[in-house]
């Protein structure tokens, strides 16, 4: 048994905290106390601590004893956490999924002595491990990657609920699209180049630009076509662009009366956070297709598609998107723990996929979990 510090209670940090507490000793951290007497109600054994992760040695100080970080807070905390946590020595599992690269924290995890796996989630993450997996197999030449979460009841006017913060999302809405062309980055807004896809288990979805290739942007230069798609229901990307459009995420703040100063994206946040929030019970599903195409050792033309459909846990109460980027995140981090890997340095999942007993391993322990993807493959 190890004793893990999950940094973060919200929706994927307490089912994450819940999973690992099976097998080790957890405690979680919150800003927020509410969620974190929440925690303590399904699962009386996990500890829990308030905590501000800005604060630099309060953090420092709380993490001393703990074999193993976890850190699930938003996006906008997350590089300066992730550096602190390095600093103080600890290997670490990251989903906070922000915008900074977090190669730039690989010389300090090396010189800290410290294993850090970023981006550890569904999408980023699952995609990331399949095709550092794929690319040990194949001379590859294309990558795609179309994901979604989605509520299974659509209501008007978005069609959509989300397991984390509306601000994260909007983030997905607004950053500029990276892709791979013929071997060229092309940057597009993101929502751009909508198409229609067909799925056997949802029916047509939306699918858009988003800046989903992160890292392996860096790290898979040789792959002269990569792209990643958000996938949402019919209809929500014109809703968007219209509040994109007519500036209500816009940062700067704009003067309410002589007292107040607001910035529309935290108003538009703010109405949205009850809109866009994800019931407890509330069922969704999570739906992901990741494509790859190349040449074989024999030098035959090969395409492989990964796909997963999940839905919300009834029994367990969590949430499919909770379930898929939690447990990506537990299946590591009880890897690392394991030792089966333990290079250090930083390593986003398509540098952890690339080692067929890390890439067994975390299949494995997700099918053990009710989360399957499923293989096809098919000569072109």
């Amino acid at each position: 048994m190890s004793n893990i510090i999950v940094l973060g209670s919200g929706m994927v940090g307490s089912a994450i905290a819940l999973d690992l507490s099976k097998k080790h000793e957890v405690t979680v951290t919150d800003l927020n106390t509410d969620a974190l007497r929440k925690i303590s109600t399904k699962n009386n054994s996990i500890n829990t601590q308030a905590l501000d992760v800005t604060d630099k040695n309060a953090l420092t100080r709380l993490l001393a004893p703990f074999d193993l970080v976890v850190c699930a807070i938003p996006g906008f905390l997350g590089y300066n956490t992730l550096k602190q946590i390095i600093l103080a020595g600890k290997n670490v599992i990251d989903i906070s999924f922000f915008p900074e690269n977090a190669l730039e924290l690989d010389a300090l995890a090396k010189e800290n002595g410290v294993t850090a796996i970023v981006d550890c989630g569904v999408a980023p993450g699952m995609d990331n491990l399949i095709l550092g997996h794929e690319n040990e197999l194949l001379e590859l030449t294309d990558f795609e990657c179309l994901v979604g979460g989605l509520p299974k009841i659509k209501k008007w006017p978005f069609f959509y609920k989300a397991p984390f913060s509306p601000i994260d999302v909007i983030e997905e809405y607004t950053r500029p699209a990276r892709y791979v062309e013929n071997g060229n980055e092309i940057v597009k807004p993101a929502l751009s180049d909508v198409e229609f896809i067909q799925f056997n288990e949802i029916g047509t979805l939306e699918a858009f630009n988003s800046d989903g290739l992160r890292s392996i942007i860096h790290t898979m230069p040789h792959i002269p076509n990569m792209k990643e798609k958000t996938l949402r229901y019919p209809g929500h990307v014109d809703h968007i662009l219209a509040l994109r459009e007519a500036g209500f995420f816009d940062t700067k703040k704009i003067r309410i009366n002589n007292d107040t100063e607001l910035s529309p994206l935290d108003f538009t946040s703010k109405i949205l956070f009850k809109e866009w929030k994800l019931g407890e019970t509330e069922p969704e599903f999570t739906i992901m297709r990741v494509t790859v195409e190349g040449k074989d050792v024999t030098g035959k033309r090969k395409k492989v598609i990964y796909s997963l459909y999940d839905e919300y846990d009834p029994h367990t109460r969590t949430s499919s998107m909770a379930r898929t980027t939690g447990y990506t995140a537990t299946a590591a981090a009880n890897m690392v723990l394991e030792g089966l890997f333990t290079d250090k340095g930083v390593f986003p999942p398509e540098l952890v996929g690339k080692h067929e007993a890390c890439f067994s391993y975390i299949l494995n322990y997700l099918k053990e979990r009710n989360v399957v993807y499923k293989k096809h493959e098919s000569q072109l």
